[in-house]
């Protein structure tokens, strides 16, 4: 009886340590959202220089106020289908916590739609997709009123390879 009332005691901490602040943006009709604390800022589409010999979702590089900043694409990134990019298709500047320090990373999205403020009741443990499915960049599922938002541990949704190469890029 402990044991289920020491579970029970984690899963409410989990829940709660991913409570707070989310942007929330869209990619092909899905919702996502990203905490709001790695978020540095919302640019308008611009320019993206691509570099040669990098993986098909690194678009290239942005000059970002005289910074390079490499430039992914969530939509590919996450095997779904390529879109052409529209008046309300945005960069968000993250802030990714990688082995090697911090890097600014530009994410294309389909457009951004909101900042929610999530309670841990209202966030889900990511389901089991089964073993040969890579879901530890997803932090919870967020019950809102409009349905469900996929919350993105953005530190995650890079590995650590990826992350070299976009480093090495600019």
């Amino acid at each position: 009886m402990v044991e289920t009332a020491e579970k029970m005691d984690q899963a409410v901490n989990a829940a709660e340590d991913k409570e707070g602040k989310y942007l929330t943006f869209s990619l092909a009709g899905e919702e996502y959202g990203i905490g709001i604390l790695k978020i540095k800022e919302i640019i308008g589409m611009m320019p993206i220089t691509p570099v040669p010999q990098t993986p098909e979702f690194f678009k290239g590089v942005v000059n970002l106020r005289g910074k390079v900043i490499p430039v992914i694409d969530l939509r590919l990134k996450f095997g779904m289908e390529a879109a052409d990019f529209t008046e309300r298709t945005c960069i968000i500047v993250v802030e990714i916590d990688a082995a090697s320090g911090t890097v600014m990373t530009g994410t294309v999205v389909d457009s951004v739609s909101e900042v929610l403020n999530i309670r841990g009741e209202d966030i889900e443990d990511t389901p089991a997709f089964g073993t040969n499915l890579n879901t530890d960049y997803i932090l919870g599922m967020a019950k809102t009123e409009g349905g469900v938002k996929i919350l993105l541990d953005i530190d995650r949704v890079l590995s650590d390879e990826e992350i070299a190469v976009l480093e090495t890029s600019k």
